[in-house]
């Protein structure tokens, strides 16, 4: 069967392109494209879509307004439609926050080229949302971690997510102590996105979360995320650790890459690292992953119940590279005390 696709935005333009792109492609069917909130619950209601596509910003009623009401009314797989800006941005991640399962940038008009990628990545986008889970929202609860028990630079975090990541990694991080081990991430997101969403990170958590500039020694109590448009490395410099932004072309077709940040994880830090794998689409990461195992670090995915999209994950638990498999709400708890039976030194 189809997948059935309600295309929502205000724009007569872009309501034409959207049509288009779900009409030439196979897999799809389009069951309607509405110019406001008010059409929308109408067409939601009478052909009950697979996958809805949604503006954010509509006359009368917006599309974070819609995207709540419709959530508790009648959960749908959402993809919005976001424009590049900070406040764009700002909106997209409330969307996510109330229940949306991805976002892509609104198409940029005039180059063929880029038209034929921006509609195969969205057709790729829609599928997913099809297929992902819905309804497991952040956990309101207690960590038995009110801080570490030592305070060191030799140990490291890093997470890697995408589809479905952003909720996922605040739920993880906003467990930690304020003296937690560095923590690295890589989350596909593009430029622009990641600066609002480290601000958004950093006003929730007990540690200080911040976009990765480059040279930055890792200290405990900070998380390093990697920007929009750089993979980010890491490489020891004496007794310390530094990142290093990395401008090379994409890798497992992303850029930040989350193989990219595993693989000098493996490299550099070995045993004194924990990787971790979260929700995501495609298979970046698993690899890297299994590479951060076989050099001793000890490695966590996120299970298939708790995943938005069970993709990024279920490869690097096919090859062999998770040394734990564990819900959402388990993680922070199971990273922090894997450190702890580490038995970290004192060493600043």
């Amino acid at each position: 069967m189809p997948i059935k696709v309600l295309v929502v935005d205000d724009s007569a333009l872009i309501r034409h392109i959207l049509s288009e792109i779900v009409t030439r492609e196979p897999a799809l069917t389009l069951v309607g494209a509405a110019p406001d909130a008010y059409v929308a619950k109408r067409m939601v209601q009478e052909f009950k879509p697979d996958v809805i596509t949604l503006d954010i910003e509509m006359p009368k009623v917006d599309g974070l307004r819609f995207l709540e009401v419709m959530m508790k009314a009648m959960p749908t797989p959402v993809v919005m439609i976001s424009t590049l800006t900070e406040r764009g941005a700002d909106a997209t991640l409330r969307a996510l926050e109330l229940g949306a399962v991805d976002f892509m940038a609104k198409p940029k008009l005039g180059v063929a080229e880029g038209m034929a990628e921006y509609a195969a990545l969205i057709v790729e986008k829609i599928k997913a949302a099809a297929n992902s889970t819905l309804g497991h929202p952040t956990q309101t609860r207690c960590t038995k971690h009110a801080s570490m028990r030592y305070t060191g630079t030799e140990k490291l975090i890093g997470i890697g997510a995408s589809t479905g990541g952003t909720e996922a990694i605040k739920d993880v991080i906003m467990h930690f102590p304020r003296n937690a081990p560095a923590t690295i991430i890589s989350q596909h997101m593009p430029p622009g996105f990641t600066t609002t969403y480290a601000k958004r990170l950093d006003s929730l958590c007990e540690i200080t979360v911040k976009e990765a500039q480059g040279g930055e020694r890792l200290l405990p109590g900070f998380a390093y995320l990697a920007p929009g448009n750089k993979h980010v490395k890491v490489e020891r410099s004496g007794a310390d650790y530094r990142l290093i932004l990395d401008d090379g072309p994409k890798v497992s077709g992303h850029k930040p890459s989350v193989d990219v940040m595993f693989n000098s994880l493996a490299e550099h830090a070995g045993a004194n690292a924990v990787g971790v794998l979260l929700t995501g689409m495609g298979r970046d990461g698993a690899a890297g992953l299994k590479q951060m195992h076989s050099r001793g670090s000890i490695t966590f995915c996120q299970d298939e119940k708790t995943c938005v999209i069970f993709g990024m994950p279920k490869v690097a638990i096919e090859m062999g590279g998770a040394s734990y498999v564990k819900p959402l709400e388990a993680l922070s708890d199971a990273i922090l005390d894997t450190l702890e039976s580490m038995g970290a030194g004192t060493r600043l």
